[in-house]
């Protein structure tokens, strides 16, 4: 928290990839919201992620025009978990007392920000924005709902369900999140096993202001994996019932068929398709066995590389504390 008497200074960060459409839009109501508060210093800090369209012109422009708006431009698409450590990392250089997390599309409304504030003034040191409602119809609207209603059940740490990126984080705890080495990232996990006093604010998730959705359901269902196999260890566990499971069933049929021959009910095989069955069984669960554990080796692949999360290329507006 700030001191008592002085005016925080705030840095909203927000990812942008291809969001030409929405920044003009985003740029107006983030200023409203700037400008019905003058009691704070604000910071929006607009991490461009390698975009193809004018989005690194318009936000070049945007902090040309208003200092409060700042671009760091990334040297290629890193994804958007490391565009979000990346705005984080620099609002820890502007030794911010409060950092809010936002997606650019204005599905997480800037309006909601001035609530966000209000929690951590009141002592949270981690806001959760968590939706009542959400705007995504068809297979995407399922497929979020699918995976909130079972991700807190799934992982071993406990995970608010129903919350993303939007967010606010307080000083402590944007210094607890940015020590946390991980490239393969899921932001609401993290943000939750950091720990640190807790509150939420309710909101009602909206439709994209402009144009098509930038994460594509295959993004999406790499993110949910990400999230899955970051915080839980149950895939593995699976794989152990299974082979438990398989093993007895193996050890029962065997003693079944065994019995039957000593019995004199049975002496002949019991045919090509029973054995062709069996293999092709025992091969899938093999098959998924090899798949899980690659997933996980996989991520102990990226880890060991020690590869930097992204490249910064270029920064406009918003000086680091120690150039002020």
């Amino acid at each position: 928290m700030t001191a008592v008497g002085s005016t925080p200074l705030l840095a909203v960060v927000i990812p942008v990839f291809n969001e030409q459409a929405v920044l003009p839009e985003l740029f107006a109501r983030l200023t409203a919201v700037f400008d019905a508060a003058p009691d704070c210093t604000w910071q929006a800090l607009l991490v461009d992620d390698g975009s193809r369209d004018t989005s690194t012109a318009l936000i070049g422009a945007q902090a040309a025009r208003d200092p409060r708006f700042a671009l760091l431009e990334l040297s290629r698409n890193f994804g958007f978990q490391a565009a979000l450590s990346a705005g984080l990392a620099h609002a820890q250089t502007l030794a911010v007392d409060a950092a809010i997390t936002m997606d650019a599309d204005l599905q997480d409304p800037p309006e909601i920000i001035p609530q966000l504030v209000g929690a951590w003034r009141d002592g949270a040191d981690v806001v959760r924005a968590v939706r009542r409602t959400r705007a995504e119809r068809g297979l995407r609207g399922v497929g979020f709902a699918v995976f909130h209603r079972l991700y807190g059940r799934l992982t071993d740490y406990p995970i608010e369900p129903n919350s993303g990126t939007f967010g606010l984080l307080g000083r402590d705890a944007l210094d607890a999140f940015n020590q946390l080495p991980e490239r393969r990232r899921f932001f609401p996990g993290l943000r939750a096993w950091i720990g640190f006093r807790t509150a939420a604010v309710l909101y009602d998730r909206q439709a994209r202001a402009a144009g098509e959705p930038q994460q594509t359901f295959f993004r999406l269902v790499r993110y949910a994996l990400d999230g899955l196999l970051s915080f839980s260890y149950l895939p593995l566990r699976l794989l152990t019932f299974a082979g438990l499971g398989v093993s007895f069933l193996g050890f029962a049929l065997g003693l079944y068929f065994i019995v039957k021959r000593l019995l004199g009910i049975e002496t002949a095989s019991t045919g090509f398709t029973t054995l062709v069955t069996l293999v092709l069984f025992l091969g899938g669960v093999q098959l998924i066995g090899i798949g899980v554990l690659g997933e996980y080796l996989g991520r102990i692949y990226d880890e060991v590389k020690q590869r930097p999360r992204y490249f910064l290329k270029n920064r406009r507006g918003s000086p680091r504390a120690d150039d002020r």
